[in-house]
């Protein structure tokens, strides 16, 4: 049986979390098409006929961060029939995260891209607002269980950051004593000699990820 002949548009929209060691932020860029040309939207492109899913979106985090070793995880397939004015048009969603107080000046000045506060985001195209929305579930639930939350942060960080990453990402406040305690027994973090004196003389030590426990499970929250 020969396949129909429909012939639909395959994109990929990537969805960039950034932390800029206060608050949750999402990387956006100005749309240069029509329609909805100037408009918000988060960063995507058209997959090409040689490409698989995965390298597309690298491919586009890339265009506009200049990074290539970035985490990155496919969120899901939107498919309804209007989600895009412009034709009939699937997107694959991919959420990447990054440490966005280092990227500034790496971003490409093409797309006019900026960086947002999540509780100050402008109106997005099409169903853009959905899948920032879906991203940010996944990294609440991911985050519980996989320390995916380092990548958000510098190679070397102390534990008060840490916490005012976890606060972001989950919207609360954790007691000090009781976050430190519950993630330094999962192993998950490697204590340095120096220390980060720049908030008081007494300093509070680095810590760097732990590389072993990167595939492994470990209930934090």
């Amino acid at each position: 049986m020969p396949y129909p002949g429909n012939k639909f548009l395959i994109a990929v929209d990537c969805v960039i979390l950034g932390f800029d060691g206060i608050q949750l932020q999402l990387l956006l860029v100005k749309r240069g098409i029509s329609p909805e040309k100037g408009a918000w939207s988060l960063m995507g492109g058209f997959l090409t006929e040689n490409e698989d899913l995965d390298a597309a979106a690298i491919r586009v985090l890339k265009s506009l961060t200049g990074l290539s070793s970035v985490y990155m995880d496919q969120l899901r397939v939107y498919g309804q029939r209007d989600r895009d004015s412009g034709g009939r048009v699937l997107s694959s969603s991919f959420y990447a995260l990054i440490d966005s107080s280092k990227q500034r000046q790496n971003l490409s000045s093409e797309f006019e891209a900026s960086w947002f506060a999540l509780d100050e985001l402008p109106s997005l195209i099409f169903d853009h607002k959905k899948m920032v929305s879906d991203a940010l579930s996944k990294l609440k639930e991911r985050a519980t269980t996989k320390p995916i939350g380092f990548n958000l942060l510098p190679k070397k960080f102390t534990l008060p950051q840490l916490q005012s990453l976890y606060e972001a990402i989950f919207d609360k406040q954790f007691d000090k004593r009781n976050f430190s305690k519950r993630l330094l027994s999962t192993g998950a973090l490697i204590k340095q000699t120096d220390k980060d004196k720049s908030a008081s003389k007494k300093g509070a030590y680095f810590y760097k990820f732990n590389p072993e426990i990167i595939s492994k499970d470990f209930k934090f929250l």
